[in-house]
């Protein structure tokens, strides 16, 4: 398995997902076949140091709903990002993956280092 470090200092959140989802369906390859999964796996570094331009951190809100009546939850960016950042850059790119079965495959090989 071919093993991709990326640092994330200074970075802005949506052009270093837009990255990860490249290298993680490997598009950036001659060999790129949709139906078959790469041997990509990426390690973002520093996730911690990532910039976010404009009102974002303060403004962005994220929701979940659960399916039940009055099931919605809404959490700001900034309460997320204190308590899990690696979950809102998992998210981010998650949500750029395309949306079939094997979203749940390529998101396994994404990564992060201490």
């Amino acid at each position: 398995m071919k093993t991709v470090e990326i640092d994330a200092t200074n970075e802005t959140l949506g052009r270093l997902a837009s990255k990860i989802a490249v290298l993680l369906r490997g598009k950036n390859s001659a060999s790129y076949q949709p139906e078959v999964l790469p041997e990509v796996e990426v390690t973002v570094k520093n996730a911690d140091k990532i910039r976010f331009t404009g009102s974002k951190f303060a403004t962005k809100t994220y929701y979940h709903y659960s399916g039940y009546h009055s099931g919605i939850r809404a959490r700001k960016l900034s309460e997320l990002w204190e308590t899990r950042p690696t979950e809102v850059i998992r998210d981010c790119v998650y949500r750029m993956l395309p949306k079939n079965k094997t979203r749940d495959k390529i998101i396994k090989n994404l990564k992060f280092a201490k």
